[in-house]
């Protein structure tokens, strides 16, 4: 049954409260919408002007599932959006009309509509619709069985260490998969093609320094009991799951951030880091807020005023 309910000031019809989204832990809608809100404060920072493709589920995780980009037939008149260019289009005239989530309101919207996994670019896009270049460098650490996350974290600190060397700082987040991503704030002042050539170069030379752990090509034979250092991820179309999005996984589970103390920890130990799911992620939130919030620009900072990438 529809209901109408105000969230912020805005008026929003949401339905199938009581609906089951992850058979395993029997978690609903509802309580969905729960973990979305509780964790608000912290999720809207990293979604907010960036260009939103949302992964859909409407009859759970078990069901179907669809990439969505376009803003959907019914959209609230007051969500934002921007329209661009699809890549590769025939002298721009195919277009994708995104929504930009500012607020709660647009959370729980998207939510309702069982988009579960919230997927953004490395960029922002302009109070006037202009695309800025990226300002953030990303690295999705992906293992292949047998590796897990223990060889996640492993490649994860030699990447900090590696980064560090070019006056990188980074974050990591444990996907809600496999693996996890590394996120570092770089300048806004490089196109995307400068900050994903950086990124391949990293994967290349860490590729030769650690060719038991490592390997910087998708080829899915070269893959087996090592980490991909997905540096693809940085080209201008890709997009990436946002922090303190939920995952359409089995279980709950959340791309979380992590502290790099966490990670320390875990090197060398057969128990390690684990995925976290919605009631974990709540806890850490309340106690910790955003661990990763120095990915996000400082209010009032002006671009340039991060590192750039070194470009040879």
């Amino acid at each position: 049954m529809d209901q109408v309910v105000e969230v912020e000031g805005r008026q929003l019809k949401i339905s199938n409260l009581d609906k089951v989204l992850y058979p395993a832990s029997g978690t609903t809608k509802g309580e969905v919408l729960a973990y979305v809100t509780a964790v608000s404060e912290v999720l809207l920072p990293h979604l907010r002007d960036r260009a939103l493709t949302r992964k859909r589920w409407p009859d759970g995780v078990e069901g179907n599932t669809f990439f969505e980009k376009n803003v959907p037939r019914g959209t609230p008149s007051w969500v934002r959006t921007v329209t661009l260019p699809v890549p590769g289009s025939t002298k721009q005239r195919e277009t994708i009309t995104y929504p930009l989530i500012d607020d709660l309101a647009g959370v729980v919207w998207v939510t309702n509509l069982a988009a579960l996994e919230l997927h953004v670019p490395q960029w922002r896009v302009g109070p006037r619709g202009g695309v800025h270049h990226p300002d953030r460098l990303v690295v999705d650490l992906d293992p292949g069985a047998p590796a897990a996350l223990p060889e996640c974290v492993e490649l994860a600190l030699a990447v900090r260490e590696r980064l560090a060397a070019d006056d990188l700082e980074c974050y990591p987040v444990t996907s809600g998969g496999k693996g996890l991503q590394l996120y570092a704030p770089v300048s806004g002042t490089q196109d995307a093609d400068v900050i994903r050539e950086y990124a391949r170069r990293l994967a290349e030379e860490l590729e030769k320094e650690m060719p038991k752990l490592v390997v910087s090509r998708m080829t899915k034979v070269l893959r087996k009991g090592k980490v991909l250092l997905d540096w693809s991820q940085n080209n201008a179309v890709k997009t990436t799951i946002c922090p303190y999005s939920p995952r359409g996984r089995e279980r709950p589970t959340v791309a979380a951030p992590r502290t790099w103390d966490e990670l320390e920890e875990a090197a060398g130990t057969p128990s390690g880091l684990r995925q976290l799911e919605f009631d974990d992620v709540v806890e850490r939130v309340r106690e910790l807020g955003d661990v990763v919030a120095g990915v996000l620009p400082e209010p009032g900072s002006k671009i340039g005023s991060r590192p750039k990438v070194p470009t040879s």
